[in-house]
């Protein structure tokens, strides 16, 4: 039997190349998001044809009914779930100086970015962990993935940093507390990644990548760098590193004189 990722946020950018990954490793796959499932049905049928089994779920992380729902679906649909990869995020609406930034922002953004993934991990773990007492070989894994912004300080966006670092410790607290079922947990922390998402400072780490020393791998990263490692993660091929959070950043964390 096939095993089933979700993968939230999986219907483009950087879930939907994990999602590719998955897929090419034989995972059945569950992705969910904000949008109507036509919205993401050129996602959806690239990853059929892959010859993957593919579930939708139209919901907002940031919803206890939405969550919910989309675990009710997914065990109506599949029965079983053997890893989540936490990818849905969100940056801020508009950034702004952290000495002019207002509470509605901030309430936003911890809602979809940590406190959705810190009660979705919650539901999944626990499922996870009834799979497990139920069939020792069972291999479940959690992902998050975060980003530099958890110890790279924006101050013009310091909600979605504060984001991120709550992140990182949620993947420590989950690790440490389903050691014993040997369900490890990792943390994937992306660079500069060409996405929707980046596209509106396209230029300005166009100009950064080509005329300075920002990276030690000058180029942008893309979303199929991401989703190797996560796919490494799911099959397995990183034991012994639960809690470990792994930078994918072309080395612009990387510490040089």
């Amino acid at each position: 039997m096939k095993k089933v990722a979700l993968v939230t946020g999986g219907g483009r950018g950087i879930g939907f190349g994990i999602c590719e990954k998955l897929a090419a490793d034989g995972f059945n796959l569950v992705l969910s998001g904000r949008s109507d499932a036509s919205k993401v049905a050129d996602s959806v049928q690239a990853l059929e044809k892959m010859g993957t089994e593919v579930l939708y779920c139209s919901g907002d992380v940031s919803s206890a009914d939405d969550r919910a729902a989309m675990l009710a679906e997914i065990k109506e649909r599949f029965g079983r779930l053997d890893v989540l990869v936490n990818n849905a995020g969100v940056a801020p609406k508009v950034r702004a100086d952290i000495l002019e930034a207002d509470e509605d922002s901030f309430e936003w953004i911890m809602k979809i970015n940590l406190q959705g993934p810190y009660f979705l991990t919650q539901a999944c773990a626990n499922w996870m962990v009834e799979q497990k007492k139920a069939d020792d070989s069972f291999a479940g894994c959690i992902i998050n993935v975060g980003s530099i912004s958890a110890t790279v300080v924006s101050p013009n966006r310091g909600d979605y940093c504060i984001s991120k670092a709550g992140l990182g410790m949620m993947s420590s607290l989950f690790a440490a507390r389903l050691g014993e079922f040997a369900i490890p947990v990792y943390e994937i922390r992306p660079g500069i990644i060409k996405t929707d998402m980046t596209a509106g400072v396209t230029s300005k780490y166009d100009d950064l990548i080509d005329h300075t020393d920002l990276l030690v791998e000058k180029r942008w990263g893309v979303p199929e760098d991401i989703g190797k490692l996560a796919a490494a993660m799911a099959r397995g091929d990183l034991p012994y590193a639960t809690g470990q959070a792994i930078y994918v950043d072309g080395g612009l964390t990387l510490p040089r004189l």
